[in-house]
């Protein structure tokens, strides 16, 4: 169709797609959805091969979060029954990243819940990052510690961070709705905070909170407008004990679709599938690879995903190959646009041509992350099976709800069991 045509030949330019554009691919019928990957797939592999990253996640501190952020199950009054503990150990945080980093994961996301770091809290990551980087030559550390103050990002950048993940969620319009103890324009100054001390950005969004397709084209372009390099695609997780436990909107579909608007209009930036893959795309999982070039590993923040070497095995057998420590993820022009930030002590504000641009510099919304901080990554849950999946609407509703799905996380840091890594 001539449409997905001229997508493909703007992604392959860097080209922004026009706003029409973007909420056509939202609109277009599951008999396209075929032609649609497709496309998609056409301006992945131009920018990141058949290469898939692995991320990592280590939840430093779990709930006890002062924020009120709806979907959140570390949030403030949050019933969910999740684990909750205080910061670990800098040993501790290190022997939660080695698992991730065995079982091939090339960057971990170091993420505590609440509105942001104290200088303290800052200090205490930075020797958490030390250790890890002492122990795993090669591996990325992204923080996610909530909203930055000055000078936060730069003092973790010299304590070796790589990146610094803080996501918008979903549209400026609709953020009120969602949260009330911080707001959009604060998520927006600690992203472009990051930029400035040379940090690559990671900021998202979350899918499946009763946005409109406009919520949806609004948050990308304005994640691409602020030059992210990595870019979290979640898909909401509605835990029992939050305000939106009954917000079933997702097919996997409406989230391929969501993916494929996400690349076209960030054509090359790390796209991650991240919290929700395991429950909302289920058996087309691996189809989404052909979009996205980068997934987490293994659990996350509070809740489980499926089990390391299924994900392994999934990117084996979709053609794809995991991406080495010694490969550079971004292409060259986004890679040493970063690289120059970093040598000059950052950006500044985040260059207006965006993420596709030539000029371009370069971990919310989560299921269920904690307050302020817009954790990279979010919270999946456990895949439905094959049968399940075949069994379930197509456009599910809260009466028809599995929550069998969501299995909270029991295991890895903050406990005496080993991770699903």
């Amino acid at each position: 169709m001539d449409l997905l045509n001229t997508l493909v030949e703007k992604g392959l330019r860097r080209e922004l797609p026009s706003r029409e554009e973007a909420l056509a691919v939202l609109a277009t019928s599951d008999d396209e959805l075929l032609d649609v990957v497709a496309a998609a797939g056409k301006v992945r592999r131009q920018w990141f091969g058949r290469r898939v990253k692995l991320n990592y996640l280590v939840n430093l501190k779990s709930g006890l979060c002062p924020e009120d952020c709806s979907y959140c199950s570390q949030r403030l009054g949050s019933k969910a029954e999740i684990l909750k503990y205080t910061w670990l150990k800098p040993d501790e945080a290190s022997r939660a990243a080695a698992a991730g980093v065995a079982g091939g994961a090339k960057r971990v996301c170091l993420v505590a819940s609440g509105r942001g770091p104290t200088d303290r809290d800052v200090e205490r990551v930075g020797r958490t990052i030390e250790a890890i980087k002492e122990e795993n030559e090669g591996v990325e550390v992204c923080a996610c510690l909530g909203l930055l103050s000055d000078g936060q990002a730069e003092r973790l950048k010299d304590a070796g961070a790589d990146a610094y993940n803080h996501n918008l969620n979903t549209s400026e319009a609709t953020y009120a709705g969602i949260t009330k103890t911080h707001t959009y324009a604060d998520r927006v100054d600690t992203v472009q905070k990051a930029h400035a001390a040379g940090l690559s950005a990671c900021s998202g969004l979350i899918a499946g909170m009763g946005e409109t397709d406009e919520d949806l084209v609004d948050v990308v372009y304005a994640l691409r407008e602020l030059d992210s390099d990595s870019v979290p695609v979640n898909f909401l997780i509605p835990f029992e004990g939050t305000p939106l436990a009954k917000e079933w909107n997702l097919t996997p579909q409406r989230c391929l679709r969501i993916l494929a608007m996400v690349r076209f209009v960030c054509p090359d930036v790390e796209v991650r599938i991240a919290g929700g893959r395991e429950v909302h795309l289920r058996s087309m999982q691996p189809l989404a690879l052909n979009i996205a070039n980068s997934i987490f590993l293994g659990d996350y923040l509070t809740s489980e995903g499926q089990a390391g070497q299924a994900d392994l095995d999934m990117i084996a057998d979709a053609g794809f190959e995991v991406e080495g420590a010694g490969t550079t993820t971004l292409p060259k022009h986004r890679a040493d646009a970063l690289a120059a930030a970093g040598a000059t002590g950052g950006c500044g504000t985040a260059s207006s041509a965006g993420c596709g641009s030539e000029a371009s510099s370069g971990c919310g919304p989560h299921g269920e992350e904690g307050g302020g901080c817009g954790p990279c990554g979010g919270h999946a849950a456990p895949a439905a099976t094959a049968a399940a999946a075949a069994a379930a609407p197509s456009v599910p509703t809260a009466s028809d709800a599995r929550t069998d799905l969501v299995a909270v996380r029991r295991r890895g840091a903050g406990t005496d069991l080993a991770p699903n890594a």
